[in-house]
């Protein structure tokens, strides 16, 4: 699964740990998640949507991998 996570971050100027607190988990978890280490779960999903003013699908996208 691809995510622009990095981007959406890079257009609020938040480092991973002023996200990490936005949404309620560790900066390693939002790391894991933005390098693709680890999927988030649908409720932390729909959280980092609505922080960043986006839906879900800008964020995560399927990869060939994963169809």
């Amino acid at each position: 699964m691809k995510n622009t996570i990095k981007v959406e971050r890079a257009k609020k100027n938040w480092t991973q740990e002023t996200l990490a607190e936005k949404i309620g988990v560790s900066r390693q978890s939002v790391n894991s998640i933005e390098t693709g280490k680890f999927i988030p779960s649908t409720v932390l999903a729909l959280k980092m949507a609505e922080v960043f003013g986006t839906t879900v699908e800008i964020i995560f996208q399927l990869d060939e991998l994963d169809r």
